[in-house]
């Protein structure tokens, strides 16, 4: 190739097909790997995966809240608990440790005991339009749901288990697509759960914890059609533990997060 000012340069071009219905990496949640401090994260290795757990938090507090399961041969899954953080909990102001997966990225230089999400930054690079998500669960609530100062609550524990996709550009992050599945029941056995992915703004008739916290959502001309640009995916025991709300002994497992498309 020949530039105007006469200038020669080969180029070498390589053409990749991206998938028009692309799947989370590891999305069996199968692959666990040891860290340095013995024990397991999901993924191949801590420089080859999407996945994080809040556990390089809460190992301050010598408490691991999730943990890898195995369900049967070859196939193993993800467990979360609601854990009780003792004494030394109550002196950074953190009562309970709320157990999570997400894709996304825990970052240890911003450890804050008192913001469980501060050093958790959420999501992975993603392009497909699904319809809807689907995954494997179980969940067991504890018995008292209590805040954080320890007052019990007029209502029961649930788990949040959510995938959000996003238009990501200039720094700026806007909501293009929300599929969010709150469940209080008691659930022994696992079960399939499909939850629809909802494109576009989310009206009145949506409750306010599944709108972004900016406000700001891919516009309503470009929502039909526009790809994302990343995804996170949450899995929690207790719904407020961002919050230190929850009930001690809540327990969920998820296995095989998956994207349905048309």
């Amino acid at each position: 190739m020949i530039s105007e000012n006469g200038t020669a340069r080969q180029w070498t071009i390589k053409a990749d097909v991206a998938s028009a219905t692309p799947q989370l990496n590891n999305y069996d949640l199968n692959l666990w790997y040891s860290t340095a401090t013995n024990y397991e994260e999901p993924g191949q290795s801590a420089a080859n995966t999407i996945w994080g757990t809040g556990n390089r938090g809460t190992q301050l507090l010598n408490k691991l809240a999730t943990k890898p399961i195995t369900l049967n041969a070859g196939n193993r899954a993800a467990q979360m608990e609601t854990l009780d953080n003792g004494p030394l909990g109550n002196i950074f102001g953190a009562p309970i440790s709320s157990s999570s997966i997400f894709t996304g990225f825990f970052n240890p230089d911003n450890i804050d005991p008192a913001n469980p999400e501060a050093a958790i930054e959420f999501g992975t690079p993603f392009t497909g339009r699904p319809e809807k998500l689907q995954f494997k669960y179980n969940f067991q609530p504890g018995a008292v749901n209590k805040d954080k100062q320890g007052n019990v609550l007029s209502y029961g524990d649930a788990c949040d288990i959510y995938a959000i996709l996003e238009v990501r550009k200039d720094g700026v992050v806007k909501r293009l697509a929300t599929a969010w599945f709150r469940g209080e029941d008691l659930q022994n056995q696992l079960v399939v759960k499909e939850v629809i992915f909802t494109y576009g703004p989310l009206d009145s008739s949506f409750p306010a914890y599944m709108k972004p916290k900016n406000n700001l959502y891919v516009d309503a001309s470009e929502a039909a059609f526009i790809l994302p640009t990343h995804i996170t995916f949450v899995a929690s025991s207790s719904f407020a533990g961002a919050q230190f709300a929850g009930a001690i002994g809540s327990k969920l497992v998820v296995d095989d997060v998956k994207m349905i498309y048309d």
